[in-house]
C-alpha cells in the first residue's frame, strides 16, 4: 500500500501520475512506505516519523527491518535527510545496502534510545553520511 492509497483526504489527487510528486506530504500517509536500497533491495518499511519539537522539523523515520510479522524486528532511526522519495514507484530510497543496514545502530521496540542525545545523533549522522539538520536538504 502506498501513500496515495492511504490518502483519506485527497491531498495527492492532483499529482496522480504526473510530476515528481507532492512537495508537502502528510506524515500519517508515509507510515508504511517501503524503503529500498539504491540497488533495489527491500530494506523494510517506515513505522513512525519522529518530529523534532524544538525546531518543528522531521528528524527521523523509524525503519523496521528483519523479523517475521513484527517478531524479531529491529528498528532503526534513519535521519530524514538520508531518505529520498521515489515518487514514480511510491517508496523511499536509502543509500545503504542491506548488509550494511544489519550493522546500523538500531534498537528494539521495548528499548528506544534517547533520540535527543547528541552523541547518539552524531553516531547516526556519521553512519548514514548526513550532516546538519533536516532543513538542510529538500525532498525530491
Amino acid at each position: 500500500m502506498s501513500y496515495t492509497d492511504r490518502d483519506t483526504y485527497g491531498m495527492y489527487r492532483r499529482y496522480a501520475g504526473s510530476g515528481p510528486g507532492p512537495t508537502l506530504m502528510g506524515a500519517k500517509t508515509l507510515v508504511g512506505e517501503d524503503v529500498v536500497s539504491t540497488s533495489d533491495e527491500n530494506l523494510g518499511d517506515i513505522k513512525e516519523i519522529m518530529l523534532d519539537m524544538r525546531n518543528g522539523q522531521v528528524a527521523y523515520a523509524v525503519l523496521a527491518f528483519g523479523g517475521f510479522i513484527g517478531l524479531g524486528e529491529k528498528l532503526f532511526a534513519v535521519p530524514w535527510q538520508a531518505l529520498r522519495l521515489d515518487a514514480a514507484n511510491k517508496r523511499f530510497i536509502l543509500n545503504v545496502e542491506k548488509n550494511q543496514l544489519a550493522n546500523a545502530p538500531g534498537f528494539d521496540k521495548d528499548n528506544w534510545p534517547d533520540m535527543g542525545d547528541q552523541s547518539w545523533v552524531q553516531q547516526l549522522n556519521s553512519f548514514y553520511g548526513v550532516t546538519g539538520t533536516s532543513n538542510d536538504r529538500t525532498m525530491h
